[in-house]
């Protein structure tokens, strides 16, 4: 970005992780919007609306470009049409899955103390 770019993260409400990945989210959503807020990359962290209504969000923000993450196949078509729909001037680019193999995801941190708890039961 510019001299004026800034990164704001949506932060997804748990009620939107429950019903998009059929599971509440191992963190809470507060917990992952300070977490992310505290990244030195990240200017800004705001939760979404439960109602996923990304032209809120767009309104608020007013990105230039919009980053999806690697699993977003289903927010991406959706949010391609808004934004054709609404003759909007914003750039979607999706974010590569992390490469590394270790600890990346709650739902690995989870597996591995469960893990590790059975391990040491025995």
């Amino acid at each position: 970005g510019g001299d004026n770019a800034r990164l704001v993260v949506i932060i997804a409400k748990d009620k939107t992780v429950e019903r998009l990945k059929g599971s509440r989210p191992i963190i809470p959503e507060d917990q992952r919007r300070a977490l992310v807020e505290s990244l030195k990359v990240v200017d800004e962290a705001i939760l979404g609306y439960e109602d996923m209504d990304m032209l809120k969000v767009i309104e608020k923000v007013k990105p230039d470009i919009i980053a999806l993450g690697y699993d977003e196949e289903q927010i991406e078509e959706k949010l391609r049409k808004l934004i054709a729909e609404n003759n909007l001037a914003i750039r979607v680019a999706r974010v590569d899955r992390f490469k590394e193999k270790n600890l990346v995801s709650s739902s690995k941190i989870k597996r591995k103390i469960i893990e590790n708890y059975r391990r040491n039961m025995t």
